[in-house]
């Protein structure tokens, strides 16, 4: 038979799915995928089986319910200060990600390229080439993860188009600082370059750092798409419902796109999620001090083994690095052999670090961990880490 198209050639179950399914069959604790398994709050699931029963279940507009996303512009008008003035200028799509995926088509061609911070997001990673684009890297400063801007600006070449930041960062847990952002749009400016950021996690930032979006600064929103959701937020990442907002003539296309890709985010569940923006505002402060218990208690516990790690800035991840681990503890030797140590020994789930490196050799000693747990299940698992490593 004729081969396959040669954009499928690469393709391979990511380790983050992977682990997964390593894990379940041992019956343990899955810390690798960020599932954020706890409830989905009874406001939204009640107003989604409303919108069930009440047949709401045709296509909606191809950028989604127009409730939605008036309800999505007032919110990143006061919560985020971005300058948008129109629904239209809001699309709903399925999950981030998918948003992702129409900003990539229709901003790049194939040939430009496109920067992303390391450690990266696995699916901007493997996303940006199925678009064509050809994706540079700049490797960010540990133990914190600062943006080194010389670097930057020496991977930037002619074709280079967009720059991808994610703030809070899956992995890393890295919440970039105004003053970092104001330098990358001036890089922008001077470049001419389109500016990718996914703030999903827009919510979960510690020790009383602020989130700032990008495209709120001045000279940014005019280049800038910027991506976010609520499977996160309000724990339904089944449910697959993200939006971007952008400037008409980049949402414009993005929204073509959505519709050709996807046709339109799924309809009762858009109604549903309309009733996230009528949770009390005391959902969100009771959040993260849920999350900051969370992180306590799993840093902690990784310290205690023998990890090393800044804590996260924000997000709900703990990228740890192994090195001096290794030389303790026998299945330590890379990534992959201290993802498997910890499913025999513990029945732990984790993802391998090469996962968020171009070069895999880079994430040899990490492993990354979710909290995104309930509380009673993170306590198992880390007591379960405690016992085997004799911390």
């Amino acid at each position: 038979m004729k081969p396959l198209a040669a954009r499928a050639d690469g393709l391979r179950q990511s380790d983050i799915r992977a682990v997964s399914v390593l894990v379940n069959a041992v019956g343990g604790i899955n810390l690798g995928q960020g599932i954020c398994d706890m409830p989905t709050p009874n406001p939204i699931k009640h107003a989604a089986k409303a919108a069930i029963d009440g047949d709401r279940s045709i296509y909606s507009h191809l950028a989604g319910i127009r409730p939605l996303r008036e309800r999505i512009l007032k919110k990143v008008q006061a919560y985020n200060s971005i300058p948008a003035t129109s629904p239209d200028e809001v699309m709903v799509s399925v999950g981030s990600t998918g948003a992702f995926v129409s900003a990539a088509f229709a901003l790049l061609d194939p040939g430009d390229e496109v920067v992303l911070f390391e450690p990266f997001y696995g699916y901007h990673r493997g996303i940006l080439p199925l678009a064509g684009a050809v994706p540079r890297f700049v490797c960010t400063q540990r133990p914190d993860f600062a943006v080194d801007f010389d670097a930057l600006r020496a991977t930037l070449s002619p074709k280079t188009k967009a720059i991808v930041v994610c703030t809070p960062n899956n992995p890393s847990g890295k919440v970039w600082t105004r003053s970092e952002m104001t330098t990358l749009i001036a890089i922008a400016q001077e470049h001419d370059l389109y500016l990718i950021t996914d703030e999903i996690y827009e919510y979960m930032v510690y020790d009383g750092r602020e989130h700032v979006s990008l495209a709120s600064l001045p000279g940014a929103y005019e280049r800038t798409v910027t991506l976010s959701g609520f499977s996160k937020t309000f724990n339904m990442t089944g449910w697959r419902l993200g939006y971007a907002v952008a400037p008409p003539h980049l949402i414009e296309k993005m929204g073509l796109l959505n519709d050709l890709f996807y046709i339109c985010a799924p309809t009762p569940l858009q109604h549903g999620v309309a009733a996230a923006f009528d949770m009390p505002e005391a959902y969100y402060p009771e959040m993260l001090d849920a999350y900051t218990a969370k992180r306590q208690l799993l840093c902690e516990t990784l310290e205690a083994i023998g990890f090393e790690f800044a804590w996260p800035q924000g997000a709900y991840y703990v990228l740890a690095n192994f090195e001096q681990l290794s030389r303790a503890q026998p299945g330590f030797e890379d990534d992959h052999a201290a993802a498997r140590t910890l499913i025999d020994r513990a029945g732990v789930g984790t993802v391998a670090g090469n996962s968020f490196f171009a070069d895999p050799a880079d994430g040899r000693y990490y492993l990354r961990f979710c909290y995104a747990k309930e509380m009673p299940v993170l306590e198992d698992a880390c007591h379960r880490l405690r016992e085997a490593f004799g911390a």
